[in-house]
């Protein structure tokens, strides 16, 4: 049961989404909002104390600004939000909201392990700026976790959130993978348009794509690694750690299987592999933001407990880039 403090923050929410028309559905349209497109999952820049940096986020953004993006990811599993409270995840989003370019969608990180925490996290997103809501599914009670508790949650987001809601499958992080069913079920919501699936099994996209093509439902892949693949059975787009550093070459990838180039995207698709898995699975946050210290941008250290690269690793992590010919 939702609380008189929350009921009152989602009228408000919702009062405030309707106002924006940036709902489920354009005002009078009668269409969703089309997610289409690449996006970088933007980390959270640390000082050597370990607050938050609003000025390198704002740098990182307005270099990164110069790129094709269809929009920012913020509060994702790359912005470290486990690691943050949830003033600051609001203050985040309100930061990027106001620096970056209007014409570009901001999509938010939500989830929260229960559904009440969820709701009111979601309409305070709303409330700072959010265009989307990204929201990963509750894991701590995985075991517990069926496709009719699942469903349950993310109806009640979707019931009572101002904004359009992106499901959000990251079993490496979870332990918990979506079920394709699941996925299906919650595609005929109003609200509910699309998932960043970061699993990386194409078989189980091409899936859901096919599963959900009569629905207004779109599919992004959650990684570099297999935005070919995920194109070539019909994702729309993808939000990729990779393209905090390698911006032109994830959207240039992007434009050459839009265009049916494939031969040269495939190329380039071999020459991503190495680094992508370099900065996500191998290396993970720590392994991105030692990256973005060397191609222009601020990584700086991460939010403890996550530790900084040995030297080792991080050499590793150089040859990833230079065999590939990015450094």
């Amino acid at each position: 049961m939702l609380g008189p403090r929350v009921w009152s923050s989602v009228r408000q929410g919702l009062s405030r989404g309707l106002s924006r028309n940036v709902g489920g559905r354009a005002s009078g349209e009668g269409r969703k909002v089309d997610i289409t497109g690449i996006y970088p999952p933007l980390t959270t820049p640390f000082t050597a104390t370990s607050e938050v940096d609003y000025g390198k986020l704002e740098e990182n953004l307005q270099k990164l600004g110069a790129f094709p993006f269809k929009g920012f990811v913020i509060q994702g599993s790359n912005g470290e939000f486990p690691f943050l409270t949830s003033s600051e995840r609001l203050e985040v989003v309100s930061r990027v909201r106001q620096a970056m370019p209007k014409d570009k969608l901001l999509v938010a990180g939500s989830g929260c392990e229960s559904t009440q925490a969820t709701v009111e996290m979601t309409v305070s997103m709303a409330q700072v700026g959010a265009d989307v809501a990204m929201v990963l599914a509750p894991c701590y009670y995985r075991g517990r976790m069926s496709s009719a508790a699942l469903i349950h949650h993310y109806t009640k987001v979707a019931d009572l959130s101002p904004i359009p809601v992106v499901l959000y499958n990251v079993p490496a992080n979870t332990g918990l993978d979506l079920p394709v069913d699941t996925v299906v079920t919650l595609s005929q919501h109003p609200n509910i348009i699309g998932i960043k699936d970061s699993g990386g099994d194409v078989t189980r996209i091409g899936l859901m794509i096919h599963k959900t093509r009569r629905q207004d439902f779109q599919v992004l892949a959650g990684s570099a690694g297999f935005l070919l693949a995920s194109y070539a059975v019909g994702a729309v787009g993808g939000v990729c750690a990779l393209a905090n550093v390698l911006g032109a070459q994830v959207c240039q990838l992007e434009r050459l299987c839009l265009t049916g180039q494939w031969e040269d995207a495939q190329k380039l698709q071999l020459r991503l592999i190495e680094p992508n898995t370099a900065v996500t699975r191998r290396f993970g946050i720590p392994g991105l933001k030692k990256a973005m210290d060397w191609l222009g941008y601020y990584g700086g250290p991460c939010r403890a407990p996550l530790q900084e690269l040995s030297p080792e690793e991080e050499e590793e992590l150089r040859l990833d880039f230079t065999n590939n010919g990015w450094l």
